[in-house]
């Protein structure tokens, strides 16, 4: 058969490159409404829950007896429980009802019973509501520092640049184990290079990450999964009690901390058990809350394919978002991974977030060219820098970043490199030669850096966990070596972790070590005029990007 010109253009097109389903509720490849979601109800008799969502406790399982023990307000529930559905979501959007007030009436709500709300919203209505309901009034941002090498001094380099650029959350991981220490120690050092107050951490399996923050190397954790049935956590080897028991260990020893869930992720590992995939992760929300964790990082994460495969599933994502600030939760709401071949997409799915606000629009914003990316490429990276910033610029938005000139990120990633290489001599670790400063103080990626010693490297990472290396050794290199500065700013970090100002809400740490979270900058927002508004020296800031042109440009 003879073609359509046009229909070839089109076949050709990077959106025809992604992955689409139609509805299979049976797996869960439903993003909303299934028909096998529970409808919602609750029965209480003396004090507890025997009934939840049509389902009586004896046939709980462990997710739903977390749920009924530990995440819901009973003195409240019978009241909101019997309230229209509509009303509900009219309250949500609705700008004279203030957030306290809805916080206080999801706290009592079943997970069928918020899934039933807020499926009444479009996404406008649900980016009308997360605008009020966000738990900081600031918005702010994270990225991920990575590259394929672990190469520390591009690490120190890309973290230090990427705080200088507005990023109040750093993340790291890494493609050998072994190399963490020195992931984690770079990180440290190139971030308080660029400003005070920027929290990292070091994504690994749960024990080392926990052994990390407790020598002071990282300051948030965020890789302590949750999952919406009972198999997926069985698979995991794990519970809710076992997850909010990891919690407490990282808050007692001063780590911020948040659960991560995701709508997909119950599909992804083939244990859906025909539920939509907004409900399954309703109660991961609901179980981050029972636990008594001050947030979640949520927004499909490493899942993203699978909800932008289904029809209405980037709405579901942005659900996911409002529902865990509806439970007065810090939300960190993902855009972290690619999912998409079109530029259009993509940036149509982070707008969602962006243009509201949420406490970290991206919890994962690529600060590195995605091909670096060891968290399988996010859906902006460094290649989008300047994209990011003039949409900030022409919608009047603050997505966290700052124009920046190319003299200041030469200067402080140089900095950052000279700073590394001062602790690894002070701390016997293998040489940073001059070359190595001077190729990332430059480079784009990890392909234009001269490579290590790689086997020397990991014996070094391991022995420097071996002999105890604490961040209070890295302020002694810092400080002996000159750097006195940056010394200064470990060491408040280190200081953050005694009075665990920081374990608030949504707590982000400015340059000048403040600590902004939903205690002291609540958000305020009820409508035009009221809330966060970009204005003053930080509108200033971000109106004047160094491409733009001045008249001082010109003779007249």
């Amino acid at each position: 058969m003879k073609r359509s010109r046009r229909f070839e253009v089109l076949a050709a097109r990077p959106v025809n490159q992604d992955g689409f389903v139609v509805e299979w509720p049976e797996v869960g490849l439903i993003a909303m409404n299934s028909p096998n979601d529970p409808q919602p109800g609750i029965r209480i008799e003396q004090g507890r829950v025997v009934e939840l969502d049509g389902k009586r406790r004896e046939d709980f399982d462990m997710i739903d007896q977390f749920i009924a023990d530990y995440a819901i307000d009973l003195d409240v529930a019978p009241r909101v429980m019997a309230m229209d559905s509509v009303t509900l979501a009219r309250m949500l959007v609705d700008v004279n009802v203030p957030r306290e007030e809805i916080v206080a009436l999801t706290r009592g709500m079943t997970p069928a019973k918020i899934v039933e709300v807020v499926g009444h919203l479009n996404v406008v209505e649900m980016m009308m509501a997360l605008q009020k309901m966000r738990a900081r009034r600031t918005p702010s941002n994270q990225c991920h520092v990575t590259n394929l090498r672990d190469n520390p001094v591009l690490l120190a380099a890309d973290a230090a640049e990427a705080a200088v650029r507005g990023f109040d959350e750093q993340e790291t991981t890494v493609g050998v184990v072994r190399y963490a220490p020195f992931n984690a120690l770079a990180l440290l050092v190139g971030s308080q290079t660029g400003r005070g107050g920027v929290l990292t951490q070091c994504a690994l399996e749960e024990a080392t990450e926990l052994l990390l923050g407790m020598r002071g190397l990282t300051s948030y954790a965020e890789t302590i999964s949750v999952y919406g049935t009972e198999q997926v956590f069985v698979d995991g080897d794990d519970t809710p009690w076992s997850k909010a028991f990891l919690a407490s260990a990282y808050a007692s020893r001063g780590l911020k901390m948040r659960f991560t869930s995701g709508t997909g992720s119950e599909v992804q590992m083939g244990y859906a058990e025909g539920k939509s995939m907004l409900y399954l992760e309703t109660r991961c929300v609901m179980i981050t809350k029972g636990a008594g964790v001050q947030g979640l990082q949520n927004g499909s994460i490493s899942c993203i394919g699978i909800p932008g495969a289904v029809p209405s599933g980037i709405r579901a994502v942005l659900a996911e978002n409002l529902i865990t600030t509806m439970l007065d939760l810090e939300v960190a709401s993902g855009n972290d991974q690619t999912f998409s071949h079109s530029d259009i997409r993509r940036t149509a799915r982070m707008l969602m977030q962006m243009l509201p606000g949420t406490d970290f629009i991206f919890s994962g914003f690529s600060a590195v060219p995605n091909y670096d990316n060891m968290f399988a490429g996010s859906n902006f990276d460094a290649e989008d820098f300047d994209d990011y910033l003039i949409l900030q610029r022409d919608l009047m938005v603050d997505g966290g970043l700052r124009p920046v000139r190319e003299e200041e990120i030469l200067a402080v990633r140089r900095r950052a490199a000279q700073a590394l290489q001062a602790v690894f001599r002070e701390l016997g670790l293998p040489p940073i030669e001059d070359e190595e400063v001077e190729a990332a103080t430059y480079a784009h990626g990890s392909k234009e850096m001269p490579p290590r010693k790689v086997a020397e490297d990991l014996q070094a990472a391991q022995e420097m966990l071996r002999r105890g290396v604490t961040g209070l050794d890295v302020v002694r290199a810092l400080a002996k070596h000159g750097y006195q500065d940056i010394a200064e700013r470990v060491l408040n970090m280190l200081k953050q972790r005694v009075s665990g100002d920081y374990l608030q809400t949504s707590a982000i740490i400015t340059a000048d070590f403040r600590v902004l979270s939903a205690v002291n900058d609540p958000n305020d927002y009820r409508g035009p005029n009221t809330g966060y508004r970009l204005s003053g020296a930080r509108w200033e800031e971000i109106k004047n990007i160094p491409q733009a042109i001045r008249p001082e440009d010109f003779d007249v």
